[in-house]
């Protein structure tokens, strides 16, 4: 469509479909798609990445997934699940679009699930951009290794970081570093400027090793424990709020 009134139009006329039809349960399996869902899915990929139509896709599916006259009381899991469709049309957009686009880098950005496409393709490329970057491999690795330590802790939510019970020279290194970085990046990311701000986070390289390298996570002292957990998950956090380059791929 030319027009933005045209563009919107064609977007809620292609979620109407896609809802209507997953409301009744008839998805599209192996390769039947009589309704052709995949073909609106991508249309809507389309329209708002290349006509830069940055809304609220999610918002807009809840909307129409309650729209529908079978709308039941999952509408919820049911929205998701279309964001789940949309996205791996979109998965497929983006690859045909850039050939050197990595499966990984479009994984990191779909674990955070943005709900604007155009602010996902702005994601994405922000950590393309990262990935020319000489800290990248390391920071993968450690954002892996962190989200592998606080999953075998149970994932503790809701930590706060005690800096009366910062022991190590080595943390207290990190912990500044972690201050620095998060007043500087905020602002950023507010503004969605994630390429600068990832090149902000890209200097936690030398703090986050040295803390590997000198500290033990999984101290006796249980207080100390928690508090080194509630650091890397501030450090992992601060990623997170971008895109989960744990699932990078880095060589």
């Amino acid at each position: 469509p030319a027009t933005p009134l045209g563009q919107v139009l064609a977007v809620a006329d292609k979620l109407d479909t896609l809802a209507g039809v997953f409301s009744i349960g008839k998805k599209p399996s192996g390769k039947r798609d009589p309704f052709g869902l995949r073909r609106a899915a991508l249309g809507v990929v389309r329209i708002l990445i290349e006509c830069g139509l940055d809304i609220d896709l999610k918002a807009l599916l809840a909307t129409s997934v309650e729209a529908q006259p079978e709308s039941k009381s999952d509408n919820e899991a049911l929205a998701a699940e279309l964001y789940a469709f949309i996205g791996d049309r979109m998965r497929r957009y983006l690859l045909d679009r850039d050939a050197g686009l990595a499966t990984e880098t479009f994984d990191a950005i779909m674990a955070r699930e943005p709900a604007s496409l155009v602010d996902f393709d702005r994601r994405l490329a922000a950590v393309q951009t990262f990935l020319r970057l000489e800290q990248a491999e390391s920071l993968a690795a450690a954002n892996k290794r962190i989200a592998n330590i606080l999953r075998k802790a149970g994932d503790p939510a809701d930590l706060e970081i005690s800096q009366r019970l910062l022991a190590e020279d080595a943390e207290h290194a990190l912990f500044n570093a972690l201050l620095n970085a998060r007043e500087k990046v905020a602002p950023l990311i507010r503004e969605r400027g994630y390429a600068r701000a990832l090149n902000v986070l890209a200097d936690l390289k030398d703090p986050v090793d040295r803390f590997f390298d000198e500290v033990l996570v999984m101290a006796e002292d249980e207080r100390v424990k928690t508090n080194r957990l509630a650091l890397l998950g501030e450090v992992r956090q601060l990623f997170l709020d971008i895109a989960d380059i744990s699932r990078l791929s880095v060589t």
